[in-house]
């Protein structure tokens, strides 16, 4: 487990390396891999531990530096994949949110206090909710599953998915396409990757720290 949990790190943190690896083994096949990445980490609401903006970013550097991906496709691509995934988390979360077992690997992800505390969000915040989780690792792979079960209505839930999730790709992906080939940041890529997640994470932390003190 230990082992699995720094290949998994290392995967994140050298990124961009290990895509260069994936585009020389499989080629064109690359595509299908990164829709599979994003459609996971959105869609399955025990994996929130892949891969988002980092994938997002360096996806972005490679299409600049090494033409490794045509963006007119890998846009559309990631674009499909988080858009789907949170559609499939959201019917998940309908269809079993309020029946998970407590004692499930899924019941201990999903707490019944937890849910409780985002559907007073959902009501306090709306929609705009779906689309600032999409730029939180973790939360972006929980809200939607919440939504699903706290009834959201699915044209409305839709609406915000679409719209986040175009926000979410655009702004990784081409924020990587034009900026992660500047020297300072295409010598400290690890750092930059670590620093973008770190910046994700603050709000989730802030917002937990501000829920415990509350309380």
């Amino acid at each position: 487990m230990l082992e699995l949990i720094k290949e998994l790190i290392s995967f994140i943190v050298h990124i961009d390396v290990h895509l260069e690896e994936i585009i020389r083994d499989f080629g064109n096949w690359s595509y299908l891999i990164l829709f599979a990445i994003v459609f996971v980490e959105t869609g399955v609401v025990i994996f929130p531990f892949l891969p988002g903006d980092s994938l997002l970013f360096a996806s972005g550097t490679l299409a600049a530096a090494m033409g490794a991906f045509d963006m007119w496709i890998l846009i559309p691509v990631f674009l499909a994949a988080a858009i789907l995934g949170d559609t499939m988390n959201y019917h998940i979360g309908h269809k079993v949110g309020t029946s998970i077992p407590p004692k499930s690997l899924l019941g201990r992800v999903v707490k019944k206090e937890r849910m409780e505390a985002a559907e007073k969000f959902f009501n306090t915040h709306g929609g705009k909710t779906i689309v600032i989780a999409r730029f939180m690792p973790f939360i972006r792979t929980f809200i939607p599953f919440v939504a699903g079960a706290s009834k959201m209505k699915y044209s409305y839930f839709l609406f915000y998915n679409i719209f986040g999730a175009i926000l979410w790709v655009f702004s990784c992906t081409l924020l990587g396409y034009f900026f992660g080939n500047i020297p300072i940041i295409k010598d400290n890529f690890s750092v930059v990757l670590i620093l973008i997640i770190f910046i994700s994470v603050v709000p989730a932390v802030i917002g937990a720290i501000k829920s415990r003190v509350g309380k």
